[in-house]
């Protein structure tokens, strides 16, 4: 964890008020009985007032030179002394209904809260240097003040929740939304600026929750936070889209993070993708696979060369699928390299190629140079274009497995796709070995799970009988403190696999309709999202309404 007197260094560096090579010379030659802003600003390497515009802009406050100000005399008599140097404000002036309040700590939020709820007047708090607040105290209200220097004042106080004494409040609440995440099991932070304040929320099992709102007023000092932690992103860049990675600790967990930020009409939102790197270790069980579907499955994997394909929507679990895959057939042997956009896990014994279009390194580019790496499987984060899949049809052709992603609704769409995107049919025919069409339904949770029964509806929508619901383990969620109260607890997935046999590859050189292939491939064996939820719900392992609800474009 930072101290707050670190957290304003690292926006000072940031921002360019202060470069590192004077950090590091004053480091040596402060005082013993200083801190290190105190030594910056004695020794000349930056202002006080360089601080106090720092701290301000990253409050989304107004800056104030309380020397230069008119006070209001009025204003004064509003603020008696104890309040006044309680909490080391001075009054300036009134508008409206409101009073303007000068404050040197704008990270202490603690303190402004309870300046709200002391005056009579709505106050609006500017930033002044934390020196010019002393003196005025001390003129206006005879305050008297020790030997303290400003600058630890400016850096802001407060307390902490990781037993460090001295953390600033911002990064205390940071650290708290991150925990809270972790110990929530949620994939996504959402913090977003609405009209009158941030709105956080976590995806958790694929849905979106609320837990937390909080004043927006804190919106640029968690943003700056958040982006000082990434360590690559400008804190001084607000009109335009950035990404960053935070590796951070919560507790004894050490977490990943991929941030994304988009500037809105309220400010700039942020999401933190949580990489759980435990899921690179689970095995086709763990995704969901039957045993009959994992022999499948394992088969392919296995092969020599041609293209596996995993299709589906964003956020369907296709990367995670592709990651096991090429976690199970890792092998000293066996020379693997990816080309992904982003790199969102690194895979230990395997060579990973990071995409970046603003120097040229599409998808296309980069395959085209690892090719020449001799690998003997490729896996491709997505088939984009028509360059970038005709790349992928060769390697295939001339003895390379290759994994990649698609986004179509079901698997023998993956076809029409390909061709739509201009690849030859005969190609597809002669380098496609299979296509993997997947979901993920969040599974029943396995604390409080209990036996129940289908509705009239579910089962019409499903096409069971009662037949076929005789003797199931069928299961839902009551509700727990593990799930939430939810009923449900982490995800599985459901598959649809279409092999691309002799007869199929015919098809497809005729050029075959979608309907027709799916047709063909469901005579020949292959089972649809629906029915592997079917079975799915039938073991215990998730509700008819979520395999309802994930595969309502599966009419068959």
């Amino acid at each position: 964890m930072y101290t707050n007197e670190e957290f304003l260094i690292e926006l000072l560096l940031e921002s360019g008020m202060l470069n590192k090579a004077d950090f590091e010379g004053v480091r040596h030659r402060k005082k013993a009985d200083e801190t290190m802003l105190e030594a910056l600003i004695r020794m000349g390497k930056v202002g006080e007032e360089d601080v106090a515009r720092t701290v301000a802009i990253n409050a989304g406050m107004d800056y104030v030179d309380l020397n230069r100000a008119e006070l209001d005399p009025a204003a004064q008599e509003v603020v008696d002394s104890e309040t006044a140097i309680r909490y080391k404000i001075i009054p300036i002036g009134f508008h409206g209904a409101g009073i303007y309040i000068a404050v040197g700590d704008p990270l202490d939020f603690d303190a402004l809260d309870s300046v709200r709820h002391v005056l009579s007047y709505e106050p609006e708090f500017l930033c002044a240097p934390q020196s010019q607040i002393k003196e005025l105290l001390t003129s206006i209200y005879g305050a008297t003040f020790g030997t303290e220097v400003t600058t630890r004042e400016v850096a802001g106080g407060g307390e902490s929740n990781t037993a460090e004494v001295g953390d600033a409040p911002i990064i205390k609440l940071v650290y708290q939304i991150l925990q809270e995440a972790y110990q929530n099991r949620a994939s996504d932070i959402h913090i977003e600026p609405l009209e009158t304040e941030i709105r956080v929320r976590y995806r958790i099992d694929g849905a979106l929750h609320k837990v937390a709102t909080h004043p927006l007023r804190l919106h640029s000092a968690i943003i700056a936070r958040i982006k000082i932690m990434s360590g690559t992103m400008s804190i001084a860049e607000k009109r335009l889209p950035q990404d960053g990675r935070i590796q951070a600790t919560v507790g004894d967990k050490d977490l990943d993070l991929r941030v994304s930020t988009v500037p809105t009409n309220g400010g700039e939102s942020v999401v933190m993708r949580i990489l759980d790197k435990s899921s690179l270790s689970l095995g086709l069980p763990q995704l969901g696979f039957f045993t009959d579907d994992q022999q499948i499955f394992h088969e392919l994997i296995r092969l020599p060369d041609g293209i596996l394909l995993v299709t589906g929507p964003t956020g369907s679990g296709k990367t995670t699928t592709l990651y096991a895959c090429l976690n199970e057939i890792n092998k000293p042997d066996r020379k693997i390299i990816t080309v992904e956009d982003p790199v969102e896990y690194l895979l230990s014994g395997i060579n990973q190629v990071q995409v970046k279009e603003d120097i040229g390194m599409s998808f296309a580019a980069a395959l085209r140079a690892i090719l020449r790496q001799a690998p003997n499987i490729i896996m491709i984060g997505e088939i984009r274009d028509k360059e970038t899949a005709s790349i992928a049809i060769n390697a295939s052709l001339t003895g390379h497995l290759v994994f990649s992603t698609l986004h179509t609704n079901d698997a023998p769409g993956a076809v029409a796709r390909l061709a739509d995107i201009g690849i030859k049919r005969f190609l597809i025919a002669s380098a496609v070995r299979a296509i993997m069409a997947q979901r993920l339904v969040r599974g029943v949770c396995q604390e409080c799970k209990t036996p129940t029964r289908i509705t009239e509806k579910e089962m019409r929508m499903l096409r069971l009988d009662e037949r076929q619901i005789e003797g199931a383990s069928i299961m839902t969620g009551a509700g727990c403190r593990a799930c939430r109260n939810t009923g449900f607890r982490g995800r599985i997935g459901i598959f649809e696999i279409f092999r691309i046999t002799e007869e199929v590859s015919q098809m497809i050189n005729k050029e075959m309709s979608t309907p027709q292939l799916r047709k063909r491939a469901r005579e020949l064996g292959m089972r649809t999202l629906r029915e592997d939820g079917v079975r799915k719900v039938l073991n215990g392992r998730t509700s008819a309404a979520e395999v309802v609800r994930v595969t309502m474009a599966d009419s068959d």
